[in-house]
């Protein structure tokens, strides 16, 4: 077998890691930015995060994930918001407490609070309704409506910038 000229071999390997990254990111894993402070104090404005987009095909969608979509009002844009409703539930607010089913939902990761109020709504069938941790500086469900399931990216599971914050997302 002949040997292959060294530049050849430079580009072959960079074509191949050119297709690999690209496999990688349309269907195992993305980075994403996070552009606001609706998530606070989670995540932070510039922090970064990985997304696990193969997750949801393992297994549903859970309440508490924090995950990443497509905005419905518009589509071309990500958002990154936590789950705290399933299809089929309903949900309401009562003075900034989130009652799913008629039962207050327990938030620790909320600090900043509101006194919203929501009236009762059932949750569609494949459709999820989140929030940012942020209460009063998020745009969310409560005023753009329902996530569908086929715009989830997938659940944010890892922080990896900046570096004095590293590490997993509950």
């Amino acid at each position: 077998m002949p040997v292959k000229p060294w530049w050849r071999e430079t580009i072959e390997t960079i074509l191949w890691a050119l297709v690999l990254a690209l496999i990688l990111r349309a269907f195992v894993v993305q980075a994403f930015w996070i552009p606001s402070g609706s998530m606070i104090p989670t995540l932070d404005p510039g922090d970064r995060v990985l997304v696990a987009k193969f997750w949801h095909v393992l297994s549903e969608p859970k309440r508490g994930e924090v995950i990443v979509f497509k905005y419905p009002v518009d589509p071309s844009r990500d958002f990154v918001k936590r789950i705290v409703a399933l299809p089929g539930e309903t949900v309401r607010m009562e003075n900034g407490t989130v009652l799913v089913d008629g039962a207050a939902l327990s938030e620790p990761y909320v600090v900043n609070h509101d006194n919203f109020n929501m009236p009762e709504m059932k949750v569609p069938d494949k459709h999820y309704f989140v929030m940012g941790d942020n209460r009063p500086n998020s745009q969310d469900s409560r005023f753009w409506g329902f996530v569908p399931k086929t715009f989830i990216k997938g659940p944010a599971f890892v922080r990896y910038w900046p570096l004095s914050r590293i590490g997993l997302l509950h």
